[in-house]
């Protein structure tokens, strides 16, 4: 994420609680169902989503990391049976 980007949300987000009074809490502390909705939808149009290149990239990455560990541990595992089951034809 650029400082540019960055500094978009800041101001964004400084726009949006400027016009906004705090909510009241229901009593015992809890909030209902409806706050509680509210809520969330609040704090996600917050969330700096990635951009569709970033998912393409981070997606790849975890795909071919998995795959390298995956056919790694597999060859591991291969070389250290057969090891072992020399081992025990030897004796």
């Amino acid at each position: 994420m650029t400082n540019r980007q960055i500094r978009r949300i800041t101001e964004k987000e400084e726009r949006r609680s400027k016009g906004k009074r705090p909510e009241r809490r229901a009593s015992k502390g809890r909030a209902s169902l409806r706050q509680f909705l509210s809520e969330v939808r609040q704090e996600l149009k917050r969330v700096s989503w990635p951009t569709r290149q970033e998912v393409i990239t981070f997606t790849t990455v975890t795909l071919i990391t998995t795959v390298s560990l995956t056919l790694i541990i597999f060859g591991m595992d291969v070389l250290f049976k057969r090891t072992i089951l020399e081992l025990i034809r030897n004796l």
